[in-house]
């Protein structure tokens, strides 16, 4: 993996050199692993000047950062109490001559920038904007496997809940006994709060678990997934408890299913994001569904769960290989629940067999 990050560190260097920026220094932590391999908690990495350089601040006495960086990457742990990793990289630079830096404002707080101008004050800060966001874009081989795995623990997971039984359960039991079994199987932990829901909770949006008891004839919506090696899964199913499902269960379920069908079939190399949302949106709302949908249908994966490239109305840009992302319509009844269906996918040319569905849990409207 060595090879692999040098290669990132200098296409970030060619940015920042196109841009103006003799240096650039990285913050953020996702950017910081990107580039960096796995780091210990707020190190910063300074890329230019010479040579490029990790700063630390020391662990607590007793404890060990989470995973090792590059090897090959100049390492500086500075003693405690150090004070911020970021501010002494701004003096590192200054001190090695360099009079430009890009820094990650959206990432920086306003106190936290002022402090680099002090520490250095001839050195010139600019905007790095969100140039490692987009180097993370596109997925190497490498990375899409660590997705795959992850999708794979979380199919395992979600599978043997199915298998038990789930009346008299609440949502915040079966929500914790997600999390439990994605971490049995060789998960890092849970990629977001699981999500599960049930009776009218069902299909809500945003919905955090809560007391309530499974019931007989309930919608059951659950969302979870995997962190392997720091990439993040995501799906999305929803069942029937205890009996067969309504007539009008039915035909919810039928609705969002092809509405995220038309989604998986719209994720091709150089499709306009929107378009893909808008393929997803038309289903919905010919239905009479089109108000109160979530803003976005969908949206990128990585190592953060919520990534560019987003697929939503006012979404710029088009979808390139080799991009993960989610397809995660839903429609939600308030006061009778609803259906969320969820998948993560590998955008694929045609020649390679199209999109590449990463979680694999049947689709089909269960009840258990």
């Amino acid at each position: 993996m060595s090879e692999v990050y040098a290669v990132r560190r200098e296409r970030l260097r060619e940015r920042c050199a196109a841009g103006g920026s003799a240096a650039a220094l990285v913050s953020r932590p996702a950017n910081v692993r990107y580039l960096a391999g796995p780091a210990p908690e707020g190190a910063v990495l300074l890329v230019g000047g010479g040579e490029d350089l990790l700063l630390c601040a020391a662990p607590p006495a007793g404890q060990t950062a989470p995973g090792r960086p590059d090897d090959t990457l100049r390492t500086r742990l500075l003693p405690a109490p150090a004070g911020d990793p970021a501010v002494a990289a701004a003096g590192v630079a200054a001190s090695l001559g360099v009079e430009s830096l890009a820094v990650e404002e959206h990432h920086l707080t306003v106190a936290r920038h002022r402090a680099l101008g002090s520490v250095a004050p001839r050195l010139r800060l600019g905007d790095l904007g969100g140039a490692v966001e987009q180097l993370r874009l596109v997925k190497d081989e490498e990375e899409i496997s660590c997705l795959r795995i992850a999708a794979e623990i979380t199919d395992q997971a979600l599978g043997e809940l199915l298998e038990s039984i789930l009346v008299g359960r609440t949502e915040r039991h079966l929500a914790l006994e997600l999390e439990r079994r994605l971490v049995d199987h060789g998960a890092d932990g849970p990629a977001f709060p699981t999500a599960v829901g049930t009776g009218p909770n069902a299909g809500r949006g945003g919905h955090r678990p809560t007391d309530r008891r499974v019931e007989e004839g309930d919608f059951l919506s659950v969302c979870l997934g995997a962190t392997y090696r720091g990439y993040r899964c995501e799906i999305g199913r929803t069942f029937v408890i205890g009996t067969s499902p309504a007539d009008w269960q039915i035909e919810l379920y039928d609705l969002v299913f092809a509405a995220q069908r038309a989604g998986r079939e719209a994720l091709v190399p150089g499709a306009a994001c929107r378009d893909v949302d808008r393929a997803i949106r038309q289903v919905l709302g010919s239905a009479g569904h089109g108000e109160g949908l979530a803003p976005v249908s969908g949206h990128g994966v990585g190592l953060e769960i919520d990534e560019e490239p987003q697929l939503a109305p006012a979404a710029m840009g088009k979808l390139d290989a080799c991009v993960p992302v989610t397809v995660e319509p839903g429609v939600h009844l308030p006061g009778r629940g609803g259906v969320r269906i969820d998948d993560t996918l590998v955008v694929r040319p045609e020649a390679d067999g199209g999109p590449e569905l990463l979680t694999i849990t049947t689709k089909e409207l269960l009840a258990l």
